[in-house]
């Protein structure tokens, strides 16, 4: 939202170009189903980017690209490329936003109209108080977001405007570029009705009005509910919500709710609990002019007033639950910013990362990558829940594994492999992405494991082994079959990409990424010790492999990040400290060699090629190694993409104005630095300085 509490100034909103992007990408609405396909010029297929490379199993397909990627710009790609890259993306469902009636015509606000501003966002409540002067009079908004329904609450408070101040509901369709989700330049691609008005089947004694929207195959519904305002389709595509005179509207308040639905059709991913009961209208004849009528009630609080209460009961059950660290007693000035810092990360992974799908980087804020979400990012998101005690916000998407199974399996038989081959860049679908650099990664395959492992951790219970088995056990039949063995022991790649992509020209001949091989030992690990848990007789292969992997290269006394020339680029993730610090210490990882790789790269890394989690790495890092001091200041270190903005958000770039890896990064390595981990320091808050005073609860060690 903007200042006025909506969306009310897309096209100054925010201060500061976002590269050549369209004014107001970052004002939309977002909800976890909403997805949106534009329909093909023909049935496109992955096979037509597919090919062959020489690895050590023999000739091997891989899903490429004929074109490539510059500065995020896909350039000589194929228009099934762009296509099969593009969707699904994630849809904006609308535009909320105060506009000025005068005579019977809705203008919109300007950045000049809007002075006075102050703006709160209360996180005990998860309310946002916004108070302003518009033409010359105070207005006061609340707004708030459900928190089980895809619900918005909006309270306005404006006496002197009189029944002058509308809210607007504009409706764009469904965008294929990078970074915007929505498209206002195709209003005849899509449809938007307003049905008639009838009683409201959420809250009571309120009227819903109930627009239905449809975009290709995605359809959902928008619902209204208030007293005393009325309702009408003032354009093609935007709902006008207006005071009814002689209500309290009249009297320069409106109090409404507005909510969103996936009708479960098309490329709208169905939510499942709240279709049936929003659905209360159906479409009217469909004149642009709509209905204007008004059902009065009685019966139970103002719509938007509810919401805001249902927001208000949920927070502190948040805070007061799951773990929490304190440094407030700590005199060193850098304690009070990485406060801050883990408060607010809290508050916005709670909101955008645990959802029933992994979220994309930018979570529901806006698109990135056309809102397709990373799977080697999923750790980054989603692990820190299960540190923090709130294993309940990290399972949903975990279980989202079960339902692309099959075709992970699919493509792991195409390529001669056992198991599931987990995709990267993906949709709710899980197709891959055609990539000269995803399909290429596998720093993804353990990721699940892992993620399990962390809830088991949280909740040692059998019930979590049989949920989660398959999804383990199938990851770790991959990664055993993936690796071939050679007179040295058993090797990872070619073809390979490191988590740091840096060597994706050379992806033909890279193998043994140290950051990968370390992963690979540790999860097949872990899956074996599930089968024993589970009762079930261990497989002699993962063992195999584990215990006879190639020791990752050392040149000059460090760590390189592959085990061929180049060996290091020192640009992008200095991924190979990732292998003792996300990873506990394991056969493969001497710690004098990474407490000099640490050095090494704090010494001359290229920082403005680095991404928002390599701070976090390098403090786990540090941890670890029993540097504390080390661990602080890389989680503070100055640098661009460790910016954290007064909201939270972790800025990287115009194009990528927020970065949610950052902040789960951050509550990963702080819980590690305040808890411990198996086998550490037998201190309190061992990746803490000493002088320090650090008070924590609730959190769970890190293996």
């Amino acid at each position: 939202m903007d200042l006025t509490g909506l969306q009310s100034l897309p096209g100054s909103y925010p201060v500061g170009a976002r590269d050549e992007l369209p004014p107001g990408t970052l004002l939309g609405t977002q909800a976890q189903w909403a997805w949106h396909a534009t329909p093909p010029a023909q049935a496109y297929e992955l096979s037509g980017s597919t090919v062959l490379y020489d690895s050590p199993h023999g000739p091997v397909p891989y899903v490429d690209m004929v074109g490539g990627i510059v500065n995020d710009r896909e350039t000589g790609t194929s228009l099934a490329e762009t296509w099969l890259r593009a969707n699904p993306h994630r849809l904006d469902l609308g535009r909320i936003g105060f506009r000025l009636v005068d005579a019977g015509r809705d203008h919109a606000l300007s950045e000049g109209d809007v002075t006075d501003a102050e703006q709160m966002l209360d996180l005990w409540t998860g309310t946002v108080t916004s108070r302003f002067t518009l033409a010359g009079h105070p207005v006061t908004v609340i707004t708030a977001c459900h928190p089980e329904r895809d619900e918005l609450g909006i309270r306005v408070e404006s006496a002197g405007l009189q029944g002058r101040l509308a809210i607007t509901i504009d409706f764009p369709y469904g965008s294929e570029a990078w970074h915007d989700a929505a498209d206002w330049t195709s209003p005849d691609s899509h449809t938007t009705t307003l049905g008639e008005p009838a009683a409201s089947g959420l809250h009571a004694g309120s009227t819903a009005w109930t627009a239905h929207r449809e975009l290709d195959g995605s359809r959902y519904q928008v619902v209204i509910s208030a007293r005393d305002l009325a309702v009408l389709q003032s354009g093609q595509h935007r709902l006008r919500i207006c005071p009814n005179p002689g209500g309290s509207g009249g009297q320069g308040v409106m109090d409404l709710a507005i909510a969103f639905v996936s009708a479960g059709d098309g490329d709208c991913v169905p939510r499942g609990e709240t279709g049936a009961t929003l659905a209360a209208a159906k479409p009217g004849a469909g004149t642009p002019a709509g209905p204007a009528v008004v059902l009065s009630g009685t019966a139970g609080p103002a719509a938007g007033s509810s919401v805001a209460a249902a927001s208000e009961a949920y927070w502190p059950g948040f805070w007061q639950s799951g773990g929490a660290i304190e440094l407030a007693a700590t005199d060193d000035p850098r304690a009070k910013e990485l406060e801050r810092r883990i408060v607010l990360s809290q508050y916005l992974t709670a909101i955008n990362c645990s959802g029933s799908l992994p979220p994309q980087e930018t979570g529901l804020v806006c698109n990135s990558w056309r809102g397709r979400f990373h799977l080697e990012m999923h750790w980054w998101h989603a692990a820190h829940f299960a540190h923090w005690n709130r294993v309940e916000h990290l399972l949903p998407s975990l279980r989202w594994y079960s339902t692309v199974m099959e075709a992970s399996r699919q493509t792991a038989r195409a390529q001669g492999f056992d198991g599931v081959r987990w995709p990267k860049q993906v949709g709710p679908d899980g197709r891959e992405s055609p990539s000269p650099i995803g399909t290429f990664l596998v720093w993804q395959q353990p990721h699940p494991i892992h993620l399990a492992e962390l809830a088991y951790r949280a909740n040692p219970s059998r019930e979590v082994l049989e949920e989660f088995a398959e999804i383990v056990f199938e990851s770790a039949a991959f990664m055993a079959s993936f690796a071939h063995p050679t007179p040295r022991g058993f090797e990872l790649g070619p073809p390979l990409i490191p988590a740091q992509e840096s060597y994706g020209s050379i992806r033909a001949s890279v193998t043994n990424p140290t950051f990968e091989l370390a992963y690979w030992q540790w999860a097949l690990r872990v899956a074996a010790a599930w089968r024993d848990r589970l009762g079930l007789e261990p497989v002699p292969a993962w063992q195999e492999v584990a215990s006879h992997l190639v020791k990752p290269r050392v040149r000059d006394g460090v760590y390189a990040a592959i085990d061929v020339d180049p060996f290091t680029i020192r640009t992008d993730h200095p991924s190979m400290l990732c292998a003792l610090g996300v990873l506990p210490e394991t056969d493969l990882i001497d710690k004098d060699t990474m407490r000099a790789t640490l050095a090494s790269v704090l010494a001359d890394w290229d920082w403005d090629s680095t991404w928002g989690w390599d701070y976090p790495v390098m403090a786990m890092t540090a941890a670890r190694l029993e540097d504390p001091e080390a661990a602080v200041n890389a989680l503070l270190l100055d640098a661009g993409k460790n910016t954290v903005l007064p909201n939270g958000h972790n800025r990287q770039t115009d194009s990528l104005p927020l970065y949610l890896p950052g902040n789960g990064g951050l509550l990963a390595a702080a819980a590690l630095m305040a808890a411990g981990w198996d086998g550490g320091p037998d201190r309190h808050a061992p990746g803490f300085p000493a002088g320090w005073t650090v008070a924590w609860e609730g959190l769970v060690a890190a293996p």
